[in-house]
């Protein structure tokens, strides 16, 4: 067991994937946090489904790796996610040989285990259909805070094909479990209890996703001189800029951070339909007055690195933040970042109240928000 005597460790819960067993996975220790049932795809039973379907919402999801997504010819469900955590759905399917309505218990099973057999083919699949498979984010939760990433890395770990399924858990009422009632619920079905941020723990232990490039320089902006840094992310190549003041690491207070999702037609051609670039100014402005912080400029935390797919232009939405109004679990790039730079707690500078996911898992806490306030 974890030093919170109701949860377990992960390797306790790989034993179970391994065996076929469910675990529940909630994101971190906070009582309002949501939880899921996950278990190895390839191990799926129609006894495990029913268990499942049961006690959950009963929209079955399979996450999957992007390139066997590809393989089977399963795009993405809309062209444009506004999902609020960007789950990342795509069309959904129903196993093509020996099913009926493809709805059952055993239906679904034979869906998940063709999904996750490695010979299964495009066309051994109906579209639309009952499994909803979802594309995994390569690095896992070490990427993004997901109980997508978790599944598939938790399917990994226990040696097994890539591919969990996975359901939220509710109460008789429909509501969703919270903590509370995640343990009662373990305890009572004798099933292992994790969290999103025990995960990352244990993988960062084993796994470094971020790589410091060699050599550094010094940059002149208009509030002053910053060191230039440049970080690498192995699964894709990635690259990002770190700005760095003074000594943040031994910064008391707690030293000022920007995570800044790269925007070129804000920051570059400085767009009228967003304020990204005054966002950016306003952090270095702060940055520079104390004499101490980080700016970390991220790719691709808006879906694209140009800015042009999270606005539209002259409808004025999330121009005050440079974000959607979501909680953020594809920030992990940026969480190693910081903790490669040292840094443990933060001052967080950002105008919005979002949920960053999975924080603790990387040994952060953000000890306040400074707002960042533009005309």
């Amino acid at each position: 067991m974890s030093p919170d005597s109701e949860l377990n460790t992960i390797e306790e819960a790989i034993r179970d994937i391994q065996a076929g067993k469910c675990v529940v996975v909630a994101d971190d220790e906070d009582r309002e946090n949501e939880g899921d049932l996950i278990m190895a795809a390839e191990l799926a039973t129609p006894e495990q489904l029913a268990f499942m379907v049961r006690h959950t919402s009963g929209i079955i999801c399979q996450p999957m790796l992007a390139e066997r997504l590809d393989a089977l010819r399963l795009p993405q469900m809309v062209a444009e996610n506004t999902e609020s955590h960007r789950t990342a759905f795509t069309v959904s399917v129903d196993f093509r040989h020996g099913t009926t309505t493809g709805v059952s218990a055993a239906d679904r099973t034979k869906t998940i285990r063709a999904l996750a057999d490695p010979n299964s083919t495009a066309d051994d699949f109906l579209r639309p259909g009952h499994i909803f498979p979802l594309r995994y984010r390569e690095g896992g939760v070490l990427r993004r805070a997901g109980h997508t990433e978790a599944a598939v890395d938790l399917a990994r770990l226990a040696g097994l094909q890539p591919s969990g399924i996975l359901c939220e858990l509710v109460k008789d009422d429909g509501t969703m479990q919270r903590m509370p009632d995640l343990k009662a619920f373990a305890r009572e079905h004798k099933l292992s209890l994790i969290t999103i941020a025990d995960l990352i723990q244990y993988r960062s232990r084993k796994d470094r996703l971020v790589r410091r490039e060699p050599g550094q320089s010094v940059v002149r902006t208009r509030h002053g001189e910053f060191t230039a840094l440049t970080y690498s992310w192995t699964p894709d190549g990635a690259k990002s800029l770190v700005l760095v003041k003074g000594d943040p690491e031994h910064a008391q207070p707690a030293p000022l951070v920007r995570l800044h999702g790269a925007c070129a037609l804000g920051d570059v051609f400085g767009s009228p339909d967003c304020k990204c670039h005054l966002l950016l100014d306003r952090a270095l402005e702060h940055v520079a007055r104390e004499g101490s912080g980080v700016i970390v400029y991220l790719p691709g935390m808006h879906g694209d690195d140009f800015g042009i797919h999270h606005k539209r232009a002259g409808d004025g939405s999330n121009t005050a933040s440079g974000r959607t109004p979501h909680e953020s679990r594809d920030v992990g790039m940026g969480c190693q970042i910081l903790t490669d730079l040292g840094i443990g707690a933060m001052r967080l500078m950002t105008n919005t109240d979002m949920t960053y996911r999975g924080l603790s898992g990387f040994g952060l806490t953000i000890e306040s928000r400074i707002p960042l306030l533009v005309e």
